[in-house]
């Protein structure tokens, strides 16, 4: 593999003024000179020839996009098929071909639009299954970071995306439980049409509310109904960037990609900001009864609920700037479904310490503040009047209607993800999608049940007082 890393360096170097291709032996090559504005390139080849357009009965196909080259560079791109790769022990590598792509003087990773490298593979052994993976000349060792596989059996072919330039292999693997979808084939794809849908759901409901809550003067006035807004609100940004993600993500337009990948971080987080508001604003309903004041209070409740996430969001901009971006989730080992994509955080470290981590500290308190809330209730229950025994029966009800609501309000259905390992993990994840893509769904329905019986007890407390004021008349 040392000689062919001196021999790229030589035809990097190689002086052209036009694209050429060559031919010798197991190696095939172009050299691609750019000519105008580089607005992205596609090359394929088979056993002879190599070219920047279309081989009939092509076995490779590659796409480099159009943010390889910045305006003004006319670099010379190669790509080589090298054929009869030796084998190396512990590694099985497809059709024995590796393909390289490099540009010269210039060193090329991160990409937001990542390369993607199209072969055709029929008939694989049914024990094994491709990866796609690059030579790291470091450690001479095949590594997968950086790619990602698409095996369409159906369509006889595998597309290796990855988001650098050098020399890649597929290599045939035994399916690997751990580093692949766990959850049998096709249940991926129902997931996914479950979030669509209840997601859509819940925004459309979402908007209602926030409507009636601009028409109605009485319960502006109420601050418990303006931090349901707010939580309301954010999870109609959450829901707004989260379901036309998938199709920016297919646009294959960075710009576009990474707004929807930073609103859907900064969403997220602002919809757990919102839900830590309420827990706090609970808390100091039920624990805290008398004596609070609060200078400001809203005020410092909506700094709070839309101010900490976008920080979080500019540090996380300033620290790294390619954590926002394309993200590509593999399917099953042999699923016969397409790569699952969508905008979203790319790096591990900033979802593990922007969101896993918060919300772990958020459904422990959330958590505390349901069992106090609960408490309460069976305090208050306990120590009604007996002759409110036979409206118990209905009570219970409506006590277990409301510990559902603030159950919701709180956001604890989220806890459902700590379920989602081991023999629990399929099961887990259906009730964490249904439950929360109808998040808000359930909280309109609850915020207009509670509208209406607020206007009904208004109602009555006036009914009562005009009939006492005709009976002293």
């Amino acid at each position: 593999m040392r000689d062919v890393e001196k021999m790229e360096k030589l035809l990097e170097s190689t002086n052209i003024n036009e694209s050429t291709s060559v031919s010798q032996d197991d190696i095939v090559v172009h050299l691609y000179k750019p000519n105008g504005k580089f607005k992205g390139v596609q090359f394929q080849a088979d056993d002879t020839q190599a070219i920047a357009g279309e081989v009939p009965g092509s076995q490779v196909q590659v796409d480099l996009p159009a943010e390889l080259l910045e305006e003004g560079e006319q670099n010379t791109i190669l790509f080589c098929v090298l054929s009869s790769i030796p084998h190396k022990e512990g590694h099985n590598v497809f059709d024995g071909k590796m393909y390289g792509i490099s540009v010269y003087n210039k060193s090329i990773g991160g990409l937001q639009q990542p390369i993607n490298i199209t072969v055709t593979l029929h008939s694989p052994n049914s024990t094994e299954v491709p990866s796609c993976t690059f030579f790291n000349f470091s450690n001479n060792e095949f590594s997968t970071e950086g790619c990602h596989t698409d095996w369409r059996t159906k369509e006889g072919r595998v597309i290796c995306s990855c988001d650098h330039l050098t020399y890649f292999a597929i290599l045939m693997v035994s399916p690997n439980p751990s580093t692949s979808n766990p959850y049998p084939t096709g249940h991926a794809q129902n997931l996914t049409y479950i979030s669509l849908i209840g997601c859509s759901i819940s925004l459309t409901f979402l908007l209602f509310s926030i409507l009636l809550f601009f028409i109605h003067r009485q319960v502006q006035s109420d601050v418990s109904k303006k931090v349901h807004i707010n939580l309301a609100a954010a999870l109609i940004l959450l829901n707004g960037h989260f379901l036309p993600s998938s199709w920016v993500a297919s646009l294959r337009t960075p710009s576009g990609c990474v707004y929807i990948a930073l609103m859907l971080h900064y969403s997220l987080l602002a919809a757990f900001s919102w839900m830590a508001v309420e827990g706090f604003h609970l808390y100091l309903l039920l624990v805290r009864v008398f004596n609070i004041y609060i200078h400001r209070y809203l005020l410092k409740l909506g700094l709070f609920g839309w101010g900490v996430p976008a920080v979080v969001v500019l540090l996380v901009v300033i620290i790294d700037r390619d954590a926002y971006g394309l993200v590509v989730l593999p399917p099953s080992g042999n699923s016969t479904n397409s790569t699952l994509q969508m905008c979203y955080v790319r790096s591990e470290a900033v979802k593990w310490a922007s969101v896993f981590g918060p919300f772990a500290l958020l459904f422990l308190c959330n958590v505390c503040v349901l069992l106090l809330t609960v408490r309460q209730l069976v305090r208050l229950r306990l120590s009604g009047a007996p002759s409110e025994e036979r409206r118990k029966h209905g009570r219970v009800w409506r006590d277990a209607s409301s510990i559902l609501a603030i159950s919701c309000l709180l956001g604890v259905g989220w806890g459902i993800a700590f379920l989602s390992f081991g023999q629990l993990s399929l099961t887990a994840t259906y009730l964490f999608c249904i439950l929360n893509s109808l998040q808000g769904f359930f909280i309109s329905i609850w915020f207009c049940a509670s509208r209406r019986s607020q206007s009904e007890q208004t109602h009555s407390g006036t009914n009562t007082h005009t009939q006492t004021h005709s009976s002293t008349n």
